[in-house]
């Protein structure tokens, strides 16, 4: 299924894991922004977290299910 619409999500995080998270872009020839949803979706599906389910209004439900 294809995602229509995207939600901002702001961190601040130390430079040197900042640098680390462009380099890694870089490398996979992604944005930042695509590089980070790489990255959480496969720390995700490593640790058995799974998605929660996406109401009609596109917001997600407030804490994600776990397998």
């Amino acid at each position: 299924m294809a995602v229509t619409k995207t939600e901002v999500v702001s961190a601040r995080v130390p430079p040197d894991v900042k640098a680390a998270l462009s380099a890694a872009a870089e490398v996979e020839r992604r944005s930042v922004a695509s590089m980070l949803e790489v990255m959480v979706l496969s720390y995700c599906r490593d640790h058995g977290i799974a998605p929660a389910p996406v109401k009609a209004t596109g917001r997600r439900h407030a804490a994600a299910s776990r397998k």
